[in-house]
């Protein structure tokens, strides 16, 4: 999960957060041989998450240099975005993504009772 850092690999693209937490829907909804077809489930879930993502934290985006304000390829930019409040930023980001996909997953296994 490291390389998902910097939005995707220090690139400034899609935030990791998004992506992990695309990846958590996959693990739980996604098929599990070839030959069967993917859960309706995963689609909804990684939808619906994308559009909460975008409206509660991202202010409309997912890409890491808009959320953070952060040029990834300027060294001088990425040197000192640990111990900024552009990282304290990201550290909010991180948990509130947690808190949306722990929601969702909460949500799902009740409605499994």
């Amino acid at each position: 999960m490291g390389p998902f850092g910097a939005g995707l690999a220090a690139t400034g693209e899609v935030c990791g957060n998004v992506i992990g937490a695309l990846a958590a829907f996959g693990l739980m909804f996604s098929r599990s041989r070839e030959e069967e077809r993917e859960s309706p489930l995963m689609w909804s879930y990684s939808q619906q998450f994308l559009q909460r993502f975008r409206e509660e934290i991202g202010r409309g985006n997912i890409l890491c240099r808009d959320l953070i304000g952060v040029d990834w390829s300027d060294r001088e930019q990425a040197r000192n975005f640990h111990g900024s409040e552009k990282y304290g930023e990201c550290l909010r980001i991180t948990g509130e993504t947690a808190r949306i996909v722990g929601e969702m997953i909460d949500r799902h296994l009740e409605e499994k009772k």
